[in-house]
């Protein structure tokens, strides 16, 4: 009897189920951070339309955009919502796909680390400094910088998932687009 011991392969299964599920959660908010931008903008329209002035919204807009687009990203590996230029992975044998899949994960995860700890140094000086944007309304910097560490270092994540994710268990595939030789 093994004692009730969970198989490595299992355990490894089970933290990307984990990691995927933050991806997912990032997805919701980067949504959110999305209406809310929309939702922004079309108030300073409907606002402006009437004869009045506002100095916040375009710059609260803008944080939120830059927030949904770092915050998103794990989600946006995860389902392969990326550009990817598959010319060289086709040719190679099933082999050569795995093991170039692997070199890009561990540079994607070597971009992501670097980049989401000059992100954590950034947004620790801004938030040292009490760094502001400078406009009319002033808010601080911080915030929109915590976004690149939180979001790059959740894809750093989301890349260690893809390298462990059993090949029979792929994350979901974004929706194929037909070609002029498929569907209608």
């Amino acid at each position: 009897m093994d004692g009730g011991r969970v198989p490595p392969e299992a355990a490894l299964q089970t933290i990307v189920r984990w990691i995927d599920r933050i991806a997912d959660a990032c997805a919701v908010a980067a949504a959110v951070f999305m209406v809310a931008a929309t939702l922004i903008v079309v108030w300073m329209v409907a606002w402006r339309a009437t004869g009045h002035s506002t100095y916040w919204e375009i710059e609260l807009a803008t944080y939120l955009i830059v927030a949904a687009v770092l915050v998103g990203s794990p989600f946006c590996l995860k389902t392969k919502g990326h550009i990817g230029v598959d010319l060289v992975s086709e040719l190679l044998p099933a082999a050569g796909r795995v093991a170039l899949g692997r070199v890009l994960s561990i540079l994607g995860i070597a971009v992501c680390t670097y980049l989401a700890w000059k992100g954590l140094e950034l947004t620790r000086d801004a938030f040292a400094s009490g760094e502001t944007s400078g406009s009319a309304w002033d808010p601080p910097r911080w915030p929109l910088f915590a976004t690149m560490p939180l979001g790059l270092g959740l894809t750093a994540l989301q890349y260690v998932a893809e390298m462990l994710r059993a090949p029979d268990d792929a994350a979901p595939a974004a929706p194929a687009v037909p070609t002029s030789g498929q569907g209608a």
